[in-house]
Parts: C-alpha cells; structure tokens; sequence
C-alpha cells in the first residue's frame, strides 16, 4: 500500500529539516523516522476541568498560560509537544450565556462550533506570545478507524512537528454522529499518542495522582504513583468528569490501556501544578506513571491501528481461548466463545475479554453479530451446517487482533514498516495477498503487585 504520493516544497526559513531545496521526497512510514528517532514526542491532555472555571463559568486564563508556558519549556528541550485540548462546548456555553451545558446533540455540537475558534483563538495568542507556532487538528474517530486517513493523519502530525508546530488536537464535534463522544478526550489523546508513536502522554486533570480510595472521603486513602500492570489494577470506575467533561476514571483507565500498549508511558498529574511533566521528564515522582510496554514489544503498524478502530461489540472468551490468544499468539476460534454483546458486521473491531468483562485485547472480527451467535462454542467444522455456506475457521485472525498491555503472556513483534504490507486475510481457508510479520518467542512479563485496593481518581477530567 502506498504512503501517499510524492511532492515538491519550496525552500523557504519554514522549510522542514530533511527537505532539501527542490528535491523530492517519499513521506516517512513513521513519525520518529521523519523527525528523527533521538526526539521525544510529548502528548498532553487538557481537560475541560483544568480551562474553565466551574464557580464563574468563565475560562481559566492563568492556568491555560502556565500549561503554555510549559510547553514552551518542553520545546526549548528539545521535545516534539502535542496538546489534545477540551473545552469547546465549555467556552461556547460562556461566549453564548449559558450556565448549564445542554443535553441535546445539536445544541452541544453548535455550542462547540461557537467555542472552538475562541479556544483556539487563545492558544494562537499565548503560543505566539512565547513565539511558537500552533496548528489546529480536528478529528473523528471515523478518521482514524478508515486505514488510509489514519496514515494520512500521521503523516500531517510528522510534517507538523517537523516544521517545529504545537499541534492542538480535538474531537471534530461539529460533525461527530455519536454524543460527542470519542469516547472522550482522554481516549482522543491516546489515539493521537498511539498514531504519532509519542513516548509521554500526560492526562492533565483536577488530583494530583491515583489513589486507593476517594481522598476527599476516605482520609487513610494513598497515593498510588507507579503502575506497572494496568491489568491488575482493580478500579472503581463509578467516578465521573464535572458537568462540563466528559471523563472520569474508566476512560482515563482506557486510555492507559491502549498508550501503554503502543509503548507510551502515561502519567496522571494535577492541571494546577502544569511545571510537574518537567520534573516527571527530569525522574521525579509526581502524579501517577502508567508504565509503557517496552519499546521492543510495543503494538506496531497496523496493530497499532487497530486500536484506533471504533468497538462495536464484546466477544467473551473461556480460559482455554484466553489462553491460546495470550501465550500461544494463536487466533481467536468460535469454540472458546461464551458470549457476544453488540450489533456488528463482518471486518468490523470488537473488545476481547474474559469471563468477568476484563479487556484482553482488541480485533476485527471475521463475521457479523448474527453469524457468531449462532457459531460460538461450535466447531469450525459446523459452520457450513450453520450459516449454510463455507466459512473461515478463525473468528479474529491473529494478524487481526492487538492484546492490550499487561494482559499478553508473550508478544508479537511487528516492524514499522508492515504499515505497508498487505493485510493479511483468511478466505475461504487459503491465505491471499499476505506479507506475514515476525514472531517473537513468548516471554513472561513481571508485573508489580499492586496493592489490594480500589483504586479511584475522584472527579477527573
């Protein structure tokens, strides 16, 4: 599959490094190879909480500057920095009046249109203040669930950073079919970190760190500062974002899961104290750090993709399929499926869990709801009696399928470049057009042994 067409660029003092004067070049298959592997790629989530202030329904000036103001020190660093912003529907409920953020979608996506140029408007102004240049980059999940637009997207990400630009990144609302929902901003933010292969995502919110239980209710609560295993992290996920957000504990937990799988270590810090993500940087203990899966078993290439790809159902597996999928890196078979959740078609992506609801990993699923209700605990060999025509015995080919950190017993090694192989596709039993990635042995993983407590964030966003 082609990266995209070649082309011409004048050489003028915005020229990117790596763009001689009338010369072509072949656009990059990933970011790191554009801007250079020796840079860190920074990705910061700013939450609706950490921009408005609740009390006033007015925009926190002084807090969107410091977190400015930091960027620009990241920058002097060295860093390549991206800001995943929320806010827009906040600042348009201010700019039009209202001290509540309406329910209907149609109004939120007006309200969103109205605050977004206001927003964007501030981080020109203080961006240009401290002389950086800023470039606004709205999404849908649609853009990056279609495989072309993904690598379109990160192509756009690895021009921008190579010109030295602080892309600023939000959910395109205006258009969004579904409630405004990425899920959220949090998951937006590690997309973006999986898309651009960023080392750092931090979630800017209103705590400074994870906690056992509520601080603001149990007073023997402790901070939680580093996790190693996501997986064995048992959380109360009943907290939820402020009236303006749309976060809480379960999507930032989700959005650990899916930056830690594609090698980005995540951290969760206090929005008030933004000078934090340089200590972190720098090894001080501050916040809560999410560990990345190591660089060499990081999800690459399409893998990496898949991750981006909206769930539209739930496949739960019994412990011998969790098994072969985990330890053996075998696919995913309709014998060992329990149950399946959601109305889905055929190469479309579902969650993958347990028996209990736990996310082991993600795929496109070779068959539609119907089809796999009807297969689940059968044998391939009785799929022709059942669906009347003769089918693929795998449910999710393992080239299809991306285990999330924490959860896999071995690892799938996949090259960077594999975002230019063919996919691979079983059909009618025969493999067609497929270019089959390296495997690497399965390893154990050591896991941190977390503290037997519920851990909650109170009130993120």
């Amino acid at each position: 599959m082609a990266e995209g067409a070649e082309h011409r660029r004048s050489n003028t003092p915005n020229t990117p490094p790596g763009h001689a004067h009338g010369h072509e070049h072949r656009e990059c298959t990933s970011v790191k190879e554009r801007i250079g592997n020796d840079k860190q790629i920074i990705v910061i989530k700013v939450g609706t909480s950490s921009l408005v202030r609740p009390e006033q329904h007015t925009l926190n000036i002084s807090n969107l500057a410091r977190i400015c103001e930091t960027v620009k020190t990241l920058h002097n660093q060295g860093h390549h920095v991206i800001i995943v912003s929320s806010g827009a529907v906040a600042v348009g409920c201010q700019r039009m009046g209202l001290t509540t953020k309406p329910k209907e979608l149609a109004r939120k996506q007006a309200l969103a249109a109205v605050g977004q140029v206001h927003l964007m408007r501030f981080y020109e102004d203080f961006l240009s203040a401290l002389d950086l240049r800023c470039a606004q980059v709205l999404l849908t999940l649609d853009n990056l669930a279609n495989r072309d637009q993904y690598l379109n997207a990160r192509n756009t990400f690895a021009e921008l950073l190579a010109y030295g630009a602080i892309p600023v990144v939000n959910e395109n609302d205006t258009v969004a079919v579904q409630e405004l929902r990425f899920g959220d901003n949090d998951t937006l933010s590690a997309q973006v970190a999986a898309l651009v292969q960023a080392d750092w995502l931090f979630l800017l919110t209103d705590v400074d760190c994870l906690y056992t239980a509520n601080p603001r209710e149990d007073p023997n609560a402790t901070p939680i500062y580093e996790v190693e295993d996501i997986s064995r992290l048992t959380a109360d996920t009943s907290s939820t974002g402020t009236q303006w957000g749309t976060g809480g504990m379960a999507t930032k937990l989700t959005a650990g899961r899916i930056a830690t799988a594609a090698g980005c270590t995540m951290v969760i810090c206090n929005s008030k104290n933004p000078e934090a993500m340089e200590q972190v940087l720098a090894g001080a203990v501050v916040g809560t750090k999410f560990l990345a899966r190591p660089h060499q078993r990081a999800l690459r290439g399409r893998k990496r993709w898949i991750l981006a790809v909206p769930i539209r159902g739930t496949i739960y597996m019994d412990d011998g399929a969790i098994r072969a999928v985990k330890d053996k890196k075998k696919s995913l078979f309709a014998a060992g499926i329990t149950r399946v959740e959601g109305e889905f078609n055929a190469q479309d992506a579902v969650s993958l869990c347990d028996t209990t609801g736990r996310e082991i990993g993600r795929g496109l699923v070779s068959f539609n709801n119907v089809e796999l209700r009807q297969l689940k605990g059968h044998s391939a060999k009785d799929f022709s009696a059942a669906l009347g025509y003769n089918a693929q015995p795998e449910v999710v080919h393992r080239e299809n399928l991306a285990l999330l950190a924490g959860t896999e017993g071995g690892y799938e090694h996949v090259d960077d470049d594999y975002d230019d192989l063919e996919v691979v596709h079983k059909v009618g039993g025969g493999l067609q057009g497929s270019k089959a990635a390296g495997v690497q042995g399965t390893t154990s993983h050591s896991a941190l042994e977390m503290m037997e407590a519920t851990a909650l964030l109170s009130a993120a966003q």
